[in-house]
């Protein structure tokens, strides 16, 4: 019989030890990391650590974070003459204590106001009202906040402005003078427009308009954020590299700000019906209230592995892909557009437990 050397049992030993601690130590984060960032969207808890195994989760496999929702108007500034910093203050000490790219949101948003905000009718006011918000915030987080999306939302569907209080007071005037009241309160900061569905022709179109306009009165615009809550079955790959291609060639950074993809039907692709509370109790519009059935778990692993192959094309136009959430217990899908249903949209699960939707993306930098 034929003895393997020690030596030859010890040099396999070692490689079999580095292959099983490369494989432990793989993480979203630095899989991508010569290629974007990978981020994520804190809640409240998770800024304020309060679950230990989200936050591990949050911790390794991410290196951006956005705050979901407590950096938006209506918890940071709740009266004219107050702001409350206490929660920004925690997630943006939670992104430098883990040495994370740290994304502000939003500055500029029709929605979540706090109410004194709505009643504001003159223009003097709301511009005094802006100047005050925006310079506040931004030069609070001087040097430590790296991006901003300073608009966010202000196009309708078909691409034309949306009637926001900023638009009924102020005109489109108040698209620039956002702009360049942040890059006043922080020259180094990176500033987004940001908004959903701008994949689709006439709101891209409409994008471009608008990023245009602002540069062309004075505002710095450094980027786009596309917030790609998607479908399974949409948007095409094709729309999504030509918006890839359309916002680069003005310059612009590219990025993915809210991803999700939803498994679940929309009520609004039913034609005739309207949004009521009837849906609610439907089981065809909650159609995996126990569980993913494998099948969907496989389309959902091949639709992120589209995407994200779409992304590695064009990885030197894209600065960031940040998901809407860590995983599907937290998703605001579970609400949207109905509330009460089960939603699966993010990669890891309820249990926080990677899905195949995460083995995929990890199998594409292998």
């Amino acid at each position: 019989m034929k003895l393997i050397s020690p030596y030859l049992l010890a040099v396999t030993a070692v490689l079999f030890v580095n292959c099983t601690s490369k494989k432990a130590v793989a993480s979203l984060a630095d899989s991508y990391k010569k290629d974007f960032y990978i981020g994520t969207a804190l809640n409240a808890d998770q800024i304020e650590e309060k679950d230990t195994k989200a936050d591990a989760i949050i911790r390794k496999e991410f290196n951006a974070i956005t705050a979901e929702n407590i950096m938006k108007s209506m918890y940071m500034h709740p009266q004219k003459d107050k702001y409350d910093f206490a929660l920004a203050d925690k997630f943006v000490a939670f992104g430098e204590k883990n040495k994370m790219f740290i994304h502000g949101h939003t500055l500029i948003w029709h929605s979540q106001l706090a109410p004194w905000m709505s009643e504001i009718k003159d223009s003097t006011e709301m511009k005094a009202f802006m100047k005050d918000h925006i310079s506040t915030i931004v030069s609070k987080y001087k040097g430590k906040i790296d991006s901003w999306d300073v608009v966010n939302e202000a196009l309708n569907d078909d691409g034309t402005l949306r009637k926001s209080v900023f638009l009924n007071t102020l005109g489109e005037s108040y698209l620039a003078d956002a702009f360049k009241l942040a890059e006043k309160a922080d020259p180094k900061a990176q500033l987004y427009y940001n908004d959903y569905n701008i994949e689709e022709p006439k709101k891209r179109e409409g994008a471009l308009r608008l990023v245009k306009y602002i540069r062309e009165h004075g505002g710095k615009v450094d980027g786009v954020g596309i917030q790609g809550h998607w479908s399974l079955e949409g948007p095409s790959l094709e729309e999504i590299e030509k918006t890839i291609l359309a916002y680069s060639e003005l310059g612009l950074k590219v990025a993915f700000t809210e991803l999700d993809i939803t498994v679940l039907p929309n009520p609004w692709d039913l034609k005739g019906a309207e949004i009521n509370q009837k849906f609610e109790g439907s089981a065809k519009m909650n159609p995996y209230p126990d569980g993913l059935p494998e099948a969907v778990q496989q389309k959902l692993a091949q639709r992120y592995s589209d995407i994200f192959k779409l992304f590695l094309k064009h990885k030197d136009k894209i600065s960031r892909v940040t998901f809407w959430g860590t995983y599907d217990g937290q998703s605001w899908l579970n609400d949207w557009p109905i509330k009460g249903r089960t939603n699966y949209p993010l990669l890891f699960d309820t249990q926080l437990q990677p899905k195949k939707a995460y083995d995929a993306l990890i199998d594409l930098k292998k």
